[in-house]
């Protein structure tokens, strides 16, 4: 089997309180080779922050510690200012929720989309904007110069996130990780952007690091779930055995999934499923 790209080990994040240091995760271990990997929970279990300690990217306030936290062999809880700036971008990329917040609303999608070959190779002009309509084109754009001509005003919410997923891919990264990366989109285009995703993870060969709460779509695009409540890792599946899930809250968050068969009702609630 190969060497996983990202090893996590014990990692727990802590913020300062009245009482002293806090933890709002605590001692999570997981692995993501070149695979799609789900982080599954409610809001406040401590997905997000685990993915931005990956990518270092946590306030000065949070205190980090970890027996591992490493990314293709590098340690991740040692590494420098600069190296950090090497790898963001390059070797790791983060997609966020919202393109309207993640692009620039001053700079042409594809002078945002070259960003990453500016700052990492040293690809002529020409060469990064050959790429880069490359890029726009492999994500489904049929008129990239265009897009590679607008503003992200001129945009969709659509078509910001995969001109979001042009720019986070274009430097080829080994990883990459999606924070509810479709949840501003409506259902149709959700799965448009979880289907280009999952095609693309698998083409280029890289591991891509899915934060969701929706575990609908996790299982059907997802190789392997982690569930996360209250900061820690409580259940761990393939993303086929979540509807025959056996652990109280995961099967708490599969059931409330609404749908017509639920329209009207009351959904369960974690309360529920748990109660002895």
């Amino acid at each position: 089997m190969a060497e996983p790209l990202l090893r996590i080990e014990d990692l727990t994040i802590s913020f300062p309180s009245r009482q002293g240091q806090g933890a709002v995760v605590r001692s999570v271990s997981f692995e993501v080779g070149a695979e799609i990997v789900a982080v599954v929970g409610e809001s406040g279990s401590g997905k997000s922050l685990t993915g931005r300690a990956i990518m270092g990217l946590l306030p000065p306030r949070a205190e980090t510690t970890a027996k591992t936290l490493s990314f293709e062999g590098r340690d991740l809880t040692r590494l420098a200012a600069a190296h950090w700036r090497a790898l963001r971008g390059s070797a790791i990329a983060l997609i966020l929720q919202d393109p309207k917040y993640s692009l620039n609303p001053s700079m042409r999608v594809g002078r945002q989309v070259e960003e990453t070959l500016l700052l990492h190779t040293s690809l002529s002009a020409r060469e990064r904007r050959e790429k880069a309509l490359a890029m726009l084109s492999r994500v489904g754009f049929d008129d990239p110069q265009r897009v590679h001509a607008s503003y992200p005003r001129e945009l969709s919410g659509g078509m910001g996130q995969r001109a979001m997923i042009a720019a986070m891919l274009i430097n080829k990264p080994s990883l990459l990780i999606a924070d509810e990366a479709t949840s501003a989109l409506d259902h149709d285009l959700q799965v448009q952007i979880l289907e280009l995703l999952g095609g693309l993870t698998r083409e280029l060969g890289m591991g891509l690091l899915l934060i969701s709460h929706d575990l609908q779509q996790v299982a059907r695009f997802a190789d392997r779930v982690l569930v996360m409540r209250q900061g820690t890792i409580v259940d761990r599946l393939a993303a086929s055995e979540l509807a025959d899930a056996t652990h109280p809250y995961t099967l708490a968050l599969w059931n409330a999934r609404p749908s017509g068969v639920t329209y009207g009702t009351r959904l369960p609630t974690v309360a529920d499923e748990m109660e002895p």
